[in-house]
């Protein structure tokens, strides 16, 4: 049974995949799928507080939006390709300190900076939700950041500090999924 809703979940997030981006290689995509549905399974189960019941909804787990392994997956694929476009390598910006003006890339580093803590509290308490809670808080403070400080759109040593600070969030949501055993597609 467990193997068949895992399957459907695969499924799923292919055909997701599939209509959001027809081009991606199949290679490419029966990788991605897989590590989105089994994901996405996953994390609706682990961002629940274990002593409460929740329903089982294939639109809501699946979704791009929310509170969902698909949303932070794609924050963390969104991220990869931010360095493809600026034909950078993520460990190039690893010995930056990021420069923190705009109150967007405030809310970014004090956000990362959080989650030391919040895999602690997860732990201290065997709350698995209360990591997600905050891997999804991260996520949707990324996207504010990604909104409002453009990085391939400036030069120098701003692109610098904010591809740094793109960085340290894909590393972040990459060691906070695989704490889960949630897998970080670098493309969807």
């Amino acid at each position: 049974k467990l193997v068949e809703l895992l399957d459907e979940a695969v499924q799923r997030a292919d055909a997701s995949i599939r209509e959001k981006n027809p081009e991606l290689d199949q290679a490419v995509r029966e990788k991605v799928a897989r590590q989105i549905g089994i994901g996405a399974v996953k994390y609706a189960d682990l961002a629940n507080d274990r002593v409460k019941d929740y329903v089982f909804d294939w639109e809501r787990m699946l979704s791009f939006d929310g509170n969902t392994a698909p949303y932070l997956q794609y924050a963390h694929a969104r991220i990869c390709s931010i360095f493809r476009r600026a034909d950078e390598t993520r460990a190039s910006v690893r010995g930056v300190a990021p420069v923190v003006e705009h109150p967007a890339e405030r809310a970014l580093a004090l956000a990362l900076l959080q989650f030391d803590s919040a895999v602690h509290d997860a732990l201290d308490r065997f709350s698995p939700h209360r990591l997600c809670t905050y891997l999804y808080d991260l996520a949707s403070t990324y996207t504010s950041f990604y909104e409002h400080c453009p990085v391939l759109k400036v030069e120098g040593e701003l692109r610098t500090s904010r591809l740094a600070l793109c960085d340290l969030t894909a590393r972040v949501l990459e060691r906070g999924l695989g704490m889960l055993g949630i897998g970080a597609p670098e493309q969807m």
